[in-house]
């Protein structure tokens, strides 16, 4: 797959979020570009005019190590961002991501014991895996409790995007919507830009630019993130409001799979309905959510 579109917009959008100011130049008047111009990005990055028009038409194939660092400086790159920037580069000189050869399907992990008992040791947090696609392929007892809104009982594959972007459930089980759907959108950015040559990815994005106008507009701002840590709030239709800390591990016998770990602070009251929700997942085996009721 020939990334040279992503290289582009990527790196022109990151030149346009960099404003004269935060890089230490003179603004300046009548300026016709938001943020950076091409020729104050390149004097920055020590490169020639010329060479940074090349990489911003997307070809990036052979740019040195020194030159990324340079680039990502300059742009004030985060660490995910500068990541992003590195992935897409090795994918245009055909590199595998970190040496590895090109992921292989994930769904077999499923099927391995070994990952479901892992899984099922953790009894107090939600705990499940999923693939670099947001599918949600294994899970724990309190994890199909609380995903219940998603998982349903149809025995499908439960992919996140697409509850997110094409299932009204979703604003009601997230009360923070807006700031889901960014995070699920530049997490799955940062995915795609490590393999570009998933056909199951581009076709998952190809579905949701399709179908939902958000999802199209999230993924051309060309924003990347990891989840790696943080809280949201959850509001389930069982127990109510959650808040939970959330933890992310990657799975090292399947590269590419993640596993995400959800819990409540001690005491808090998001931990007793994380207990309620469990005795409610065990008497119904997270059986159809009933119809609302004032908990």
């Amino acid at each position: 797959m020939d990334n040279r579109e992503e290289v582009r917009e990527f790196l022109v959008s990151r030149r346009a979020k960099v404003t004269p100011e935060q890089a230490g130049l003179p603004a300046g008047t009548n300026r016709r570009v938001p943020g950076l111009r091409r020729t104050e990005l390149a004097t920055l990055s020590g490169i020639s005019v010329e060479y940074l028009s090349r990489l911003e038409r997307g070809q990036i194939a052979g740019a040195s190590t020194s030159v990324l660092d340079a680039l990502a400086r300059a742009l004030q790159l985060d660490d995910t961002e500068r990541a992003h920037l590195f992935d897409l580069a090795r994918a245009a000189d055909g590199i595998p991501i970190s040496g590895r050869p090109r992921r292989r399907a994930a769904s077999k992990a499923s099927s391995r014991p070994s990952m479901q008992w892992a899984l099922d040791a953790i009894t107090d947090g939600v705990a499940f895996v999923r693939d670099p696609r947001q599918n949600m392929i294994a899970v724990n007892a309190l994890g199909r409790a609380f995903y219940s809104p998603l998982i349903g009982d149809g025995g499908r594959i439960p992919n996140l995007a697409r509850f997110q972007f094409l299932d009204p459930v979703s604003r009601e089980f997230y009360p923070d919507w807006e700031r889901f759907a960014d995070m699920c959108v530049a997490i799955m950015r940062a995915e795609a830009g490590r393999d570009p040559h998933d056909k199951e990815m581009q076709d998952l994005v190809g579905e949701l630019s399709t179908r939902s106008e958000t999802f199209r507009n999230l993924w051309a701002a060309h924003n990347v993130r990891t989840h790696g840590t943080g809280t949201k709030r959850f509001v389930h239709p069982v127990v109510g409001e959650l808040t939970l800390a959330y933890e992310e591990l990657a799975v090292t016998a399947e590269p590419g799979l993640v596993l995400l770990i959800y819990t409540a602070e001690p005491g808090s009251p998001s931990a007793e309905r994380l207990r309620l929700l469990a005795s409610w997942g065990a008497s119904t085996d997270a059986a159809p959510i009933p119809e609302k009721e004032n908990l």
